[in-house]
């Protein structure tokens, strides 16, 4: 076999091991990865062809006022809004200190059958001025947000 032959068999063999190496990565990078969605956007997806429930998801608002519940023993029962949309989430575990109705919260969870959410995690805000750019951004969009009202 000449030189030129089996360089070029070589540099072949390197492009397909790093075409399937990407492949892996990607397919990796998919399954992990979690969605960002706000009540409006969740209602809308949910009725879309091909969205697929049994996956992860992260939905962010704010907490409905007077929609917060206790839940025996140790759980939650309460309601995030961006408002325009509502989705009703129930949680057990323990709640950040910083989680009350009226703040920016993030939950993830996996979502029901039913529409209703079952959050493994809620992330609340960190501080008094803090909300997470997506849901600001969807405030924005939906029109209800006001400047200074962080």
């Amino acid at each position: 076999m000449k030189p030129k032959h089996r360089r070029l068999i070589f540099i072949l063999g390197c492009l397909v091991v790093m075409a399937a190496g990407t492949a892996a990565i990607l397919t990796a990078f998919r399954e992990s990865m979690v969605y960002f969605y706000t009540p409006t956007q969740l209602a809308e997806k949910r009725l879309a062809p091909g969205f697929d429930a049994t996956r992860p998801i992260r939905i962010g608002g704010l907490v409905k006022q007077g929609s917060v519940a206790n839940l025996k023993p140790t759980g939650l029962a309460f309601t995030i809004t961006d408002l325009t949309g509502e989705v009703p989430v129930t949680y057990r575990g323990l709640v950040p200190n910083l989680f009350r109705e009226g703040q920016g919260v993030v939950a993830q969870g996996l979502l029901g059958a039913d529409g209703s959410f079952t959050a493994a995690t809620i992330l609340a805000k960190h501080d008094e001025n803090y909300m997470p750019k997506n849901v600001v951004d969807a405030l924005k969009a939906s029109g209800q947000w006001r400047e200074g009202e962080q």
